[in-house]
This record gives C-alpha cells, sequence and structure tokens, in this order.
C-alpha cells in the first residue's frame, strides 16, 4: 500500500512542464558564413535548385548557379547566371536554412556531422521547452553579401518583430555563430533603437570580431575548404569556391582589423625569387602586414579569371569591395551594446588556429606572385578554434557579462555540451528530458520511502 500519493500525481507535473514551456523568452538562432541553405530560384517560373549545401552534383551547381561578380553600384554581389536569383528557405520559422545544410536522405543515412550545422542544439532548446515559431526561430541569409547590407539589415529587423510579436511582445534572445556575431554587430550599430527595444540577451559564439587572419587570408589567395575528410572528394573544389569568395565582401569583412592593438600583428610571407646579374638568383622572403596585404593580393590575383558559358570573367582582387569592407569595419567599431542588453561570448580555445601565411620557401621560392594561387601555403599557429583565434574571439569591445573559453572546435561548438549548459544557464532554462530524470528520481524516491 501507498499512502500521500495524490500529492505528486502525474497531472500536476504535466501542468508544470506546460507551464514551464510556456514561460520562455523567444530565441533566435543567427548562422554564420556558410551557414545557411541556399537555393537558387528561376526569376521566369520560380523552381527552386538547393546550390549550398549538396553533395551531389554539388561543384557543378556550384559553378552553374553560385559563382558571382559584385556590382560596386548596389553593393551587391550577383549571380553571373542573370535567369536566377539566390534565396533563402525560410520554412520551419527560418530554422530550417540552418538545421541540417543537406538535408537529403544520403547525409542523413551516413549521418555526416559536419553539415548537421544548428540542428543539436534546435533539439536542446526543443527539449529545454521552446517551440517552434512560438519561443524558437531561425535566421539564415545570403551570406555572400556584406554583413550591413539592406536585405540582410531588413531581414534581421522582421525576424525580430516576427519573434517579439509571436511570444507575446516579449524581447528577443539572439545566440550567433562566426560571422552571424558581426551581422548581429553592424545590425546592432546601424539600428541602435530597434535592437534596444526588440533583443533582451544576446549569445556570441566564435565571432572573429577582429577577423580571422590565416583562414581569411588564405582563402582570398588559395580558396576555401568547408568540408575535410573524405566528404571532401563529394564537395565543392577550393579552386571552385575560390572563385566566388574573391566576389563576397562578406570575406573581405573578416580581413584581419588593421586598427586593432594585436599582440603580434598577422603577416602574410612569400619566399621570392629575385633575378640577379649572376647566374643564381637571389631568394627573399617578403612580408605584408595587414595595411599592405592589398599589395599582395593584387600582385597574385592579376590574371585570375573563369570560363562561365563560353565566356572569359576577369576575376582580380576586388578593391570596390576593399572599400565598401574598410566601410563595413567602421560600422563594426562604432557598435555599442544598448543599456539593458546582456552580452554574453563564448569563444573556441585550444586548437591550432591559422595566423601567419607563408607561401614557398628557401629552396622553393615564388618565381611570380601568380604563382601563389597554386600554392598551398605554410601556417603559424596560434590558440583558437581552428578558424578564428582566440585573440580575435575574445576581443569583442564590448561590457561582457560573461567570456568563457571552451575547448572545441569552430563549428563542434554548435554542438558541444559545456556550451549547451552555458546557453540553458544564460537562458535560465533546463532540459525536460533533464526534469524528468530528476522528478522519476523523486518519485522512486518518494514511493520506496512510503512503502509498508
Amino acid at each position: 500500500m501507498v499512502g500521500g500519493g495524490c500529492g505528486c500525481c502525474p497531472c500536476f507535473l504535466g501542468r508544470s512542464s506546460v507551464d514551464d514551456a510556456a514561460d520562455r523568452d523567444p530565441v533566435l538562432l543567427v548562422s554564420g558564413i556558410g551557414g545557411s541553405i541556399l537555393h537558387s530560384k528561376r526569376k521566369k517560373f520560380g523552381c527552386k535548385t538547393r546550390v549550398w549545401v549538396r553533395i551531389w552534383l554539388a561543384d557543378l551547381q556550384f559553378k552553374k548557379k553560385l559563382w558571382s561578380i559584385y556590382n560596386p553600384v548596389t553593393g551587391y554581389t550577383e549571380e553571373l547566371d542573370d535567369s536566377c536569383e539566390i534565396v533563402v528557405p525560410d520554412d520551419d520559422f527560418g530554422l530550417y536554412a540552418i538545421d541540417i545544410l543537406d538535408p537529403s536522405l544520403f547525409v542523413k543515412g551516413l549521418h555526416l556531422t559536419e553539415l548537421y550545422h544548428f540542428h543539436d542544439m534546435i533539439n536542446m532548446l526543443v527539449d529545454c521547452g521552446y517551440k517552434k515559431g512560438t519561443t524558437l526561430f531561425g535566421f539564415g541569409y545570403d551570406f555572400r553579401q556584406s554583413n550591413r547590407i539592406g536585405k540582410s539589415m531588413d531581414g534581421l529587423k522582421v525576424k525580430l518583430e516576427a519573434a517579439y510579436k509571436a511570444s507575446g511582445d516579449r524581447k528577443v534572445n539572439i545566440i550567433s555563430h562566426s560571422m552571424g556575431g558581426l551581422l548581429v554587430t553592424c545590425f546592432m550599430s546601424l539600428y541602435h533603437d530597434i535592437f534596444s527595444q526588440y533583443v533582451n540577451k544576446w549569445i556570441c559564439i566564435a565571432c572573429p570580431f577582429q577577423g580571422a587572419p590565416g583562414c581569411i587570408n588564405d582563402s582570398l589567395l588559395t580558396g576555401l575548404q568547408f568540408v575535410e575528410g573524405f566528404e571532401s572528394y563529394l564537395f565543392v573544389s577550393r579552386w571552385t569556391m575560390h572563385q566566388l569568395v574573391i566576389e563576397c565582401p562578406s570575406i573581405y569583412e573578416m580581413l584581419p582589423n588593421p586598427g586593432f592593438n594585436w599582440k603580434v600583428p598577422p603577416v602574410i610571407q612569400v619566399w621570392c625569387k629575385q633575378p640577379t646579374e649572376d647566374e643564381a638568383p637571389s631568394v627573399e622572403l617578403e612580408t605584408y602586414g595587414p595595411l599592405e596585404s592589398s599589395v599582395i593580393f593584387e600582385e597574385a590575383l592579376r590574371h585570375n579569371e573563369l570560363n562561365y558559358d563560353g565566356q572569359t570573367v576577369a576575376l582580380p582582387f576586388n578593391f570596390a569591395i576593399l572599400h565598401w569592407a574598410t566601410g563595413t569595419r567602421k560600422v563594426l567599431d562604432n557598435a555599442q551594446i544598448p543599456e539593458g542588453v546582456s552580452f554574453y561570448n563564448i569563444y573556441g580555445t585550444s586548437f591550432d588556429t591559422p595566423f601567419d601565411v607563408c607561401y614557398g620557401s628557401k629552396t622553393s621560392p615564388i618565381a611570380d606572385l601568380s604563382e601563389v594561387c597554386h600554392t598551398m601555403p605554410k601556417y603559424s599557429i596560434v590558440d583558437g578554434d581552428e578558424s578564428v583565434p582566440t585573440e580575435s574571439a575574445k576581443a569583442d569591445g564590448f561590457a561582457a557579462v560573461e567570456r568563457v573559453g571552451v575547448p572545441a572546435r569552430h563549428r563542434e561548438l554548435l554542438r558541444d555540451k559545456r556550451v549547451f549548459q552555458l546557453i540553458q544557464k544564460w537562458l535560465g532554462v533546463s532540459s525536460e528530458v533533464a526534469k524528468r530524470s530528476r522528478t522519476s528520481k523523486v518519485m522512486d524516491d518518494y514511493q520506496t520511502s512510503h512503502e509498508v
């Protein structure tokens, strides 16, 4: 016989769980570089093709639909295929675009974790009582574009308003990853009052506040590899990606900040073969700091071009984009956290992260700087998350409630248990799974103690 059982009736536990689930400030997840699904939409017929991310026919579709060229008049990077436009799907309240970046059965079957972007975090928040469309939203965007471009700023404003209204006029807690932190910073700088009106807390993860020197310098010179290991053979090639990033303002906006007080400024180095009157040429190590890097970019990319639809398209280093990015840096540097908004910073540590880049060697020097684009670099290494140096990610310049270093890689931070614990603490919530586990233990202890 069990006595006094009415005090732990399951119906009361259920009601508490429902009430807890309703009592949530809305959360908006903001992705970073490469962290949103992109569709190519035909302007005439409206049919769509996923061009980022995809495994099957990845390189072919990328070249055909996503290669772009910057328009200095509008400030936008525009597709070479003028019959299509790039759009970001807004299904599932914006969460679909940032969840599993290739939602094909192939990827799900193999469970390629590199493409499970915000997936684990979304599940964690749902377990904590958040409800999609009421207290949980996502914001994906065209990450080729500038972090301060009009469409992205307008899109973020609309999403903040939607989350605010759907939750009953409750202020929004933003969780951003990587370059998404720069986009949020631009919005906060340009629309300070709107940010203050709608935002309660901002949790920033792995943001390159002062740039990502090694990765970004090298991406402009030799390209970018988003996926490593055997999956890279199924994915977009480094050279194909290279032709896109040269025309992406977002990439230029993550160049190392020359105005930041680095412990040691990042550099690009090239072992160059110098002609002499003697038969044996001399070899010199040339060094370019953040202010001089445009010199090496210009020389290395002066002959860069691609073939699109039978036509040759010149893609040298784009000084118009660099000028725009300089303006973005001013916007970033002027940003301030509004009074009443709490800011938290999570940054990656304990992993070798590229900082300086060096091309050629003393025994195998570069004869012509255009050869740099076909040379794999050697890096000097600093502490970070393999993409963003800790020094840059910590240097937000804001009055943070907390800054916490977590030993994890850049994208792994989005599924790290320690990160989840910090987020739950700062949001003031806990997992429903953990609650049920604790409740079960209480019930077991209660019943054991009352058995007669």
